[in-house]
């Protein structure tokens, strides 16, 4: 995710230059074509059509945007969660004996977000799952189809065993399952904003839509612009072309982009929290990038 508060038009020229390149060659094309061979187009129909497309567009990124921002309200519950957890995991298991049981439950947690992001990004997990877990444990974890879920199945019978044990009242037990499930809530969510893309209209459409636009756009403006078709021409398509890439990267709010939720960095900032709470040391938070970009 882009943090810097100024605007780097780099990142817009980046996602679009290819088409952008092939619009100024046609613009081109268009305005030499109308000098050597006169012609005259209604610019009305051009008008109509633009402004037709820029209500299509505009709403088809609001609707990337919603999903963008529930994805962020889904990681902000995680992240509190995963505080109260461990929270709750300090307060309810003083027991000395208990010490083992609330670290193995505190890193748990830590190896669970870890995997999780992994799967959102369509990344291998078997890595943090091994670096935050004991050996058995990791390979219990990685035997199961969903890896972020197994997990936290293992977390309830951590829960369970230290009730068994006597260290926790059907009370306490009962309020740690309460944040368990949140969790698990939290993380359907994310699956399915994941597993369930937009309608193939809502995709497909806006994007022949743009590109038949841009390709008419210098035919109606050449009896305008004459020599600087070229670039009005070009000016406009990218404004069209950058909001329909904006649509296209908001849509997928766990791939692994510039634009796209920095899940490293939350799963970091959650790695913090919980450490700290068990007085462990933690490692640094997370900074942006040289190009002002959370990952």
């Amino acid at each position: 995710m882009i943090v810097t508060s100024s605007p780097r038009l780099g990142h817009i020229i980046a996602s679009v230059w290819k088409p952008l390149a092939l619009l100024f060659i046609w613009d081109v094309i268009v305005t030499i074509t109308y000098y050597l061979l006169p012609f005259t187009a209604p610019g009305l129909p051009v008008t109509l059509f633009g402004t037709a497309l820029a209500l299509f567009l505009g709403f088809r990124s609001n609707s990337a945007y919603a999903r963008w921002w529930e994805g962020r309200q889904l990681w902000g519950l995680m992240i509190n969660a995963s505080r109260n957890i461990a929270r709750a995991a300090v307060n309810f298991l003083p027991d000395p004996q208990a010490a083992g049981l609330k670290q193995r439950l505190v890193r748990r947690q830590i190896a669970y977000v870890n995997a999780l992001r992994c799967q959102l990004r369509r990344q291998p997990p078997a890595g943090v799952v091994h670096h935050y877990l004991r050996q058995g444990e990791a390979d219990e974890a990685l035997r199961r189809v969903n890896i972020a879920n197994g997990i936290l199945d293992g977390n309830g019978r951590l829960i369970a065993e230290a009730r068994d044990k006597g260290w926790l009242d059907t009370i306490q037990q009962a309020q740690m399952e309460a944040v368990l499930v949140d969790i698990a809530n939290a993380q359907g969510g994310m699956e399915r904003l994941k597993n369930t893309p937009l309608p193939h209209q809502y995709r497909w459409l806006p994007v022949v839509f743009t590109h038949l636009f841009c390709v008419l756009l210098p035919i109606g403006l050449v009896e305008t612009l004459g020599y600087a078709t070229p670039l009005g021409s070009t000016i406009a398509g990218l404004m069209f072309l950058a909001v329909l890439t904006i649509g296209d990267e908001l849509v997928d709010p766990f791939a692994d982009r510039i634009h796209d939720l920095p899940l490293t960095q939350m799963c970091r900032t959650i790695e913090i929290d919980l450490l700290q709470a068990i007085g462990e040391d933690a490692p640094p938070p997370m900074q942006a990038d040289a190009s002002g970009v959370l990952w």
